[in-house]
């Protein structure tokens, strides 16, 4: 099965700090001379995240036998070491030419002055208006963007229609809002003994914030808010958060989940449902759909998340591609940027168990071909990640104040002072981060 990087725990957020005193004198990358990207030869050396390397081998592969004078060297390295690791190659003045990050991380580099300014470049794409704008919003600051997405890794509701059937229950009204989640899974329950309602991996930090989080980015707020480097914590008086709260307290509190669910850190995160044993699944289209069924598949079906209000939104994670400032290579880079983001390469991307960042990419054929990889396309602009420098810090680990809220809400005393706590811890790491 494959798995997010944020089954082994989250990322050394605060390794980025230290490129404050080095990025700023790094030779910047010129992406506006007119021979940027073109005629380039030699080496390509390209970073990718280990958890998201199945989605890059076909690109690489295609481009090396396309490009004989340019050559991409493909190195992968470990997620829990990913930040660490590139913040020591630019303080040493050896970045490689291109890195395929984490796209919540994008900003921890941008911020530090680490990428190339690719804005011209960028805009000049005859698809630029077709991109995932929650992926180039990670990209983005002071108007100018400092890469190019690649690749999506999008939370989104699996169902079992099966069980919905069987449970008298309409997908798209038993879906709508909170309230009508609930009544659903109380009824899907119902169905037997050995089936629930709910799924959730309870226990990790990193699946929590990828499919509990869009419930409250849908009605337009965060746990955040101002600009990056300013931010200041918005939990308590967030009443789209407590809603959300209290209603996997509920799904807990009524069994519509299983008692698994506490301890639960993700190891097998999906199995239930592709059993057929769950009803109604926040998850990944990797972790989901590579490894069930034929006969399962065909009982799935998927919807954006849901807020309280009826609004709809989906986790915009996934890998955005950067040249580092200092690359030896960076017009191969670009070449290589402009190939991996092409319309076929784009299109094989659920092959690998991850999604296009391109809406054009959902043409009939792909629509045939991944009946189930293109609810986010046909809604690019509902995606939503926080621009942030301390998303690891705040989401991703064990320690992390969001994954200690929601514990205590959901299991604990309760919403009230859950929320009171994480408020303080949200402010602190902010506070340390932007210092």
């Amino acid at each position: 099965m494959l798995r997010r990087a944020f089954l082994a725990g989250g990322l050394a957020g605060g390794a980025a700090l230290t490129l404050a005193a080095c990025s700023g004198t790094l030779p910047k990358v010129d992406a506006k001379v007119a021979s940027f990207g073109r005629n380039a030869t030699g080496t390509v050396h390209v970073w990718c995240r280990a958890a998201t390397q199945a989605g890059l081998t076909a690109a690489v592969a295609g481009f090396n036998k396309a490009n004989p004078k340019l050559q991409v060297e493909l190195t992968p390295v470990p997620d829990g070491q990913y930040v660490t690791k590139l913040a020591t190659a630019i303080r040493g003045g050896e970045p490689p030419d291109v890195v395929d990050i984490d796209d919540i991380n994008s900003q921890l580099f941008i911020f530090r002055e680490a990428f190339a300014d690719l804005t011209d470049v960028v805009r000049g794409l005859d698809y630029f208006d077709q991109i995932s704008p929650g992926h180039l919003r990670l990209l983005e600051y002071k108007d100018r963007y400092y890469g190019l997405p690649y690749l999506a890794d999008n939370s989104q509701l699996f169902v079992n229609t099966e069980l919905f059937e069987r449970a008298g229950l309409d997908v798209e009204d038993a879906t709508k809002d909170l309230d009508s989640l609930l009544a659903a899974a109380k009824a899907i329950r119902k169905t037997g003994d050995d089936v629930y309602g709910w799924s959730i991996a309870g226990n990790s930090a990193g699946i929590i914030g990828f499919v509990t989080q869009p419930h409250v980015w849908a009605t337009g707020v965060d746990m955040m808010s101002g600009e990056v480097g300013s931010q200041k914590a918005n939990i308590t008086g967030n009443e789209a958060l407590e809603r959300m709260l209290e209603f996997y307290r509920q799904l807990w509190k009524d069994g519509a989940l299983s008692k698994a669910t506490y301890s639960d850190a993700g190891t097998t995160w999906g199995a239930d449902f592709r059993a057929g044993k769950v009803g109604i699944f926040p998850t990944s289209y990797g972790a989901t759909v590579p490894a069930a069924t034929k006969a399962m598949r065909a009982k799935m079906q998927t919807v954006l998340i849901p807020s309280w209000d009826g609004k709809r939104s989906f986790f915009d994670g996934g890998d955005n591609m950067c040249i580092p400032n200092g690359a030896a290579n960076p017009s191969g880079g670009w070449a290589f940027m402009q190939y991996a983001n092409g319309l076929q390469p784009q299109q094989a991307l659920p092959d690998g168990g991850y999604f296009p960042t391109r809406s054009d990419a959902a043409t009939p054929a792909y629509r045939k071909k991944y009946p189930l990889a293109f609810g986010p396309l046909d809604a690019l602009d509902k995606g939503y990640a926080p621009q942030t420098l301390a998303y690891n810090l705040l989401n991703n680990q064990p320690s992390s104040p969001y994954f200690a809220m929601f514990r205590e809400a959901v299991f604990g005393s309760g919403t009230t002072a859950a929320m009171r706590t994480a408020q303080s811890e949200y402010q602190r790491i902010l506070d340390q981060v932007q210092a």
